[in-house]
């Protein structure tokens, strides 16, 4: 399972991807199990150069029933600033919040490793 993540570019906010529009909230982000859609999005995704920087895909995992990124690194863009919990996306609660919060593991997204090698 994989989502699609990239950084606004009027402000740097991390963003994801749901039905043809980018998004703030992790938990909202469409999913994709079909790599044929997921690579789909992610072309348009990247088609937006005035919109959106840095697009890929992020490999998810399931944590008690809740898709996480795999990679600490989108756990922590997903979650927001890495202050008090009472900032940033965070500071929302919820059970999508509290997954990520807890997931654990440091491996890489393969949409990222991809990236970094371009």
């Amino acid at each position: 399972m994989k989502a699609l993540t990239a950084n606004r570019l009027i402000d740097g906010e991390v963003v994801f991807w749901r039905k043809g529009e980018w998004i703030e909230r992790f938990a909202d982000a469409e999913l994709f199990d079909d790599p044929a859609v997921a690579e789909a999005a992610e072309a348009h995704g990247k088609n937006q150069p005035t919109v959106v920087v840095d697009v890929y895909l992020i490999d998810l995992v399931d944590a008690d029933g809740i898709p996480t990124p795999v990679s600490y690194r989108e756990r922590l863009r997903a979650l927001g600033p890495t202050n008090p919990r009472q900032h940033g996306k965070q500071a929302e609660g919820g059970k999508v919040i509290a997954a990520l919060a807890q997931a654990s593991g440091a491996a890489r997204s393969t949409g990222r490793v991809n990236l970094i090698k371009r």
